[in-house]
């Protein structure tokens, strides 16, 4: 398969994901079961957890995501999570979606139109999927790099996920998460974190406003 064709697939795949790509940084930090760590390993994991702490806490948190793969293809929004990631708003520029666990509401202000999914629908979650990966799959480290936390993940020989390396960007005091470069195939994907705020989500913001999209605008029931 040549680079052009690889780049082709993980572009399609990105653009038909782009709340998958946007949730790497969040997928990393699920914990793992069964992991055999060294010192090095432990500290990583540690750090891991006190974000993953953060942004899936039922505190809830809040943040906005500045995608670039490669200068090519560029996507921008903003995310909220709660319960674990169960519960989940993001606004781009195409629309916005509101998940509160059991239903989603996908507005696509362009086409005016609103698709509806159960929350655990396999059509939700075929596109996601492709990101997931564990712990296990990966040797990890933590390191300094100007003034900044930034661990590094790499995937292990035998490992099948898509995702063959990341690197996390800290703050070095406050371990709030700056940025993560992602490699998916052959290509590096930047995304950029700003506006994090972990804590203070209210449970309303993930309840579809049904009210303001009454007139002008589609509903397609795919449940």
């Amino acid at each position: 398969m040549t680079a052009s064709i690889v780049f082709k697939k993980t572009k399609m795949m990105i653009k038909k994901s782009i709340v998958g790509l946007s949730m790497l940084l969040l997928s990393m930090m699920i914990p793992a079961t069964a992991y055999s760590h060294t010192t090095e390993d432990e500290t990583a994991r540690q750090l891991f957890e006190e974000v993953y702490n953060k942004v899936y806490g039922p505190q809830g948190c809040l943040l906005s995501y500045d995608v670039n793969l490669v200068g090519v293809y560029k996507t921008k929004g903003t995310i909220w999570y709660k319960d674990n990631g169960k519960k989940m708003k993001f606004i781009d520029a195409r629309g916005t979606s509101w998940n509160d666990g059991k239903t989603v509401y996908m507005v696509n202000d362009k086409k005016k139109v609103i698709n509806i999914y159960d929350a655990n629908s396999k059509e939700m979650n075929k596109y996601t999927n492709k990101f997931k990966f564990t712990f296990d799959d990966f040797n990890y480290s933590l390191k300094e790099k100007n003034g900044k936390k930034v661990l590094v993940l790499k995937q292990k020989k035998g490992a099948k996920g898509t995702v063959k390396e990341a690197q996390v960007i800290l703050d070095a005091k406050t371990h709030t998460p700056e940025m993560a470069r992602v490699k998916v195939m052959l290509f590096w994907a930047n995304i950029k974190i700003s506006n994090f705020k972990s804590g203070g989500i209210s449970d309303d913001l993930f309840v579809f406003p049904r009210e303001k999209f009454s007139k002008g605008y589609k509903y397609v029931d795919n449940r």
